[in-house]
């Protein structure tokens, strides 16, 4: 099932130099909802299920630390609770100040109902 172009039919195992971990069952994460998660050694990683798809960011505002799975979704858009920093969800840019920072994006695989975060381990 593919939900958005960040979406793949790969099996996890297939996704050479990756890692790949599972999220929940797509029913689990209603269109308009969100989930983080905390990989092992790895900062915490928010999945918006958006009605243009699912999108994977890691979480936390790159102006300061607040966690955007707090934020305000509109437009494939979060914005930050603390000073309305916006992220694309696509891309990870902000649309302007304070932010000035990407933040980090990552692929979103759904497989026979179950979502599976594979992790970008580079910078933004």
């Amino acid at each position: 099932m593919i939900l958005d172009h960040r979406s793949h039919t790969a099996l996890p195992e297939q996704m050479p130099g990756s890692a790949v971990m599972p999220v929940c069952q797509l029913s689990a994460l209603p269109e308009g909802e969100v989930t983080t998660i905390t990989p092992p050694g790895m900062s915490p990683v928010s999945i918006f299920h958006t009605d243009e798809g699912l999108f994977a960011i890691d979480d936390t505002c790159t102006h300061q630390d607040a966690s955007l799975a707090d934020g305000w979704v509109e437009d494939c858009k979060v914005e930050c609770p603390l000073h309305e920093a916006c992220f694309d969800l696509r891309t990870g840019v902000p649309s302007g100040p304070p932010a000035k920072i990407a933040v980090r994006t990552h692929e979103v695989v759904v497989l026979d109902g179950v979502i599976y975060l594979k992790l970008t381990t580079g910078g933004a």
